[in-house]
């Protein structure tokens, strides 16, 4: 079995879920999410791209809804046993929603109050109406926030498998560094970078490696038209190593050729204002305090009009299409940072008045008194 946790932790796991459902007042919970799935039972699988759901009941006893093609995904990366596994089928005019509605049944949830985690890419805004009309006679609640709050507090074992993937997410910038340089293409660049992941040992990040040069380095998402780099040239990068879906998400603005007096400017307002971020980190604090940081910065180098509107987010073991996991650091967010969460720091700055970018970004990790830098990389600014 491919489980990368001990049978304690996946049962430490169960009991403080089904704890946060009895103080919300519900008998059980539909969820949606993949990362609920694995990090309740360790199931890995982009088979939430179809339609699955696994219930949870406040006493515990949980069981998956699935197609074919994931029962032996189920027995083979989770803690599940053939009991609790329960297959829907496929034919013309199916209803998975109904053999949904028909195992509530069999675990006695039918019209009961259930939670339901609708903030997800696990469940379309179809499956969701299908959802609905099956169990209209249940009272569903939404519930989106409960299993994912209890992912943001990281297991000693969790803050391993980050601290590997912020390795790779060295090693991949090292890889790109190395071949980085006038002429170089995106495309080469982009293989040594998921290389050196895969040969350290990790698998596929969240999302799509970001990487954009020229006049595309002012992106903050990948585009799919890789180019040689000029003489003169910048060339931004976003991606994150992984291990085991525990990702550490890295960015840079790498400069090929030359660095102007512009460029130097904005890469000492954006070290200086990912340093005031990592100061602004306590556990205790509001998240919002890390934002106003990366503001103060910015604004005070008169970069207000090349900032965003926010300066990072949650780390975790996340699933396509995006490696964004709750929460956010932006304006005012009032959710208090615990010890043992994960965050990318990202610093962006995207002038389309003069074409310029300069972004610098890492994980951290909060500790008791402050932070943990997860990444052994630079500040300094790179010239190739």
């Amino acid at each position: 079995m491919s489980v990368h946790f001990t049978p304690q932790e996946f049962a430490s796991r169960c009991n403080r879920a089904t704890a946060a459902l009895l103080q919300a007042g519900l008998d059980g919970i539909l969820l949606f999410a993949p990362e609920s799935h694995y990090y309740l039972t360790g199931y890995d699988t982009f088979g939430f791209a179809m339609f699955q759901c696994m219930v949870l009941r406040a006493d515990g006893e949980i069981a998956l809804l699935t197609r074919l093609p994931d029962l032996r995904q189920a027995q083979q990366t989770s803690t599940l046993n053939d009991d609790q596994i329960h297959i829907w089928t496929e034919v013309e005019g199916a209803n998975p929603a109904l053999h949904l509605a028909k195992l509530l049944s069999e675990m006695k949830l039918s019209g009961g109050n259930l939670g339901i985690e609708t903030q997800t890419v696990g469940l379309t805004a179809f499956n969701g109406t299908l959802v609905n009309k099956a169990l209209a006679g249940t009272e569903l609640t939404e519930a989106s926030d409960i299993i994912r709050h209890l992912r943001r507090d990281k297991s000693a074992q969790e803050i391993d498998y980050h601290r590997q993937a912020a390795k790779l997410s060295d090693d991949a910038l090292d890889a790109a560094l190395n071949i980085t340089g006038p002429g170089a293409f995106e495309g080469d660049i982009l293989a040594a970078m998921q290389g050196a992941v895969f040969k350290g040992g990790g698998g596929y990040a969240g999302n799509e490696f970001i990487v954009g040069s020229g006049e595309a380095a002012l992106l903050c998402r990948y585009q799919s038209a890789p180019r040689h780099l000029d003489a003169e040239d910048q060339l931004t990068l976003e991606w994150s190593g992984a291990r085991f879906r525990y990702q550490a998400a890295m960015m840079r603005t790498l400069l090929v050729g030359h660095a102007n007096d512009k460029q130097r400017a904005m890469h000492t307002a954006a070290t200086e204002a990912l340093l005031a971020c990592e100061d602004a980190i306590k556990p205790g604090r509001p998240m919002g305090e890390v934002y106003a940081a990366h503001e103060s910065v910015f604004d005070a180098h008169g970069l207000q009009h090349a900032r965003l509107q926010a300066c990072g987010y949650g780390m975790g073991a996340v699933f396509n299409p995006i490696w964004v996991d709750f929460p956010m650091f932006y304006k005012d967010n009032p959710l208090i940072m615990n010890t043992g969460n994960v965050y990318f720091l990202h610093m962006i700055l995207m002038d389309s008045d003069d074409g310029h970018a300069m972004c610098w970004g890492h994980s951290v990790l909060v500790k008791d008194n402050g932070v943990e830098r997860l990444s052994r990389s630079s500040l300094d600014l790179v010239v190739l």
